[in-house]
């Protein structure tokens, strides 16, 4: 006799981004309306801030809210459904080591192109875009814009259209690992020092510092919650 298919477990933040979206739904909210503070919203729900948060991330990578520093959890589009939702999340969590491997292979060879091409003007638009994380930062933020356009500079600074174009065609992808790894408690700092040894290496003209500083960082940044707990 045949075994039964194992029925996936449901992971406490799922569980939670449901309850959200059944909230939303019951709310009456649409798109543009800001979800009230996590404190409340956790106390609503009756769950950890730990919890509601990493429910608030997997809500965010699959683009039905947005968090603004400043302004709050802003919902982005209408729900989709608490079934729904969860597939979502799960089908994220399913392509995401393979997004960190594409990442891996093309930005490591990207870094160190940039390192041997590099012109005085995409240094000054790698610097500006570790300016504008260090800011945001500062400021409370977790770096995401900066985080991207940092990227975007690497990739410009290598010269390369066709791995530029291969970076575009995943772009979606990446800002899906970018939002998630940045959430993680102390991330954009460590993400930033990164960035810096990434850009050290390229002032410095040196391919292999400058592949080795580009692996090491997406290694680190692909240490996620939703892997590190996916049974």
């Amino acid at each position: 006799m045949s075994e039964l298919p194992r029925l996936p477990r449901t992971r406490l933040y799922e569980q939670v981004a449901g309850q959200i979206t059944a909230w939303v739904e019951a709310s009456g909210l649409r798109p543009g309306d800001k979800l009230p503070p996590e404190r409340e919203l956790a106390t609503r729900l009756g769950v950890s801030r730990a919890t509601l948060s990493q429910a608030l991330v997997a809500l965010e990578v699959i683009g039905v809210v947005v968090v603004r520093h400043g302004d709050g959890t802003v919902l982005t589009e209408a729900s989709p459904g608490q079934h729904r939702i969860v597939e979502a999340i799960r089908a994220h969590a399913d392509r995401l080591p393979e997004v960190i491997e594409t990442r891996d292979a093309l930005e490591t060879k990207i870094a160190s192109l940039a390192a041997v091409r590099r012109t005085d003007e995409d240094l000054a638009r790698i610097d500006d875009a570790l300016e504008a994380m260090a800011a945001d930062i500062e400021a409370g933020g977790r770096g995401v814009e900066g985080d991207e356009r940092f990227h975007g500079a690497v990739t410009a600074a290598a010269h390369s259209l066709l791995l530029a174009r291969l970076m575009g065609e995943i772009s979606d992808l990446v800002k899906e690992t970018r939002i998630e790894s940045l959430s993680q408690p102390g991330r954009p700092q460590n993400s930033l020092a990164g960035h810096r040894a990434i850009a050290d290496a390229i002032r410095a003209q040196d391919p292999s510092a400058a592949a080795a500083a580009m692996h090491a960082h997406v290694e680190m940044v692909s240490d996620v919650a939703v892997l590190r707990e996916a049974p």
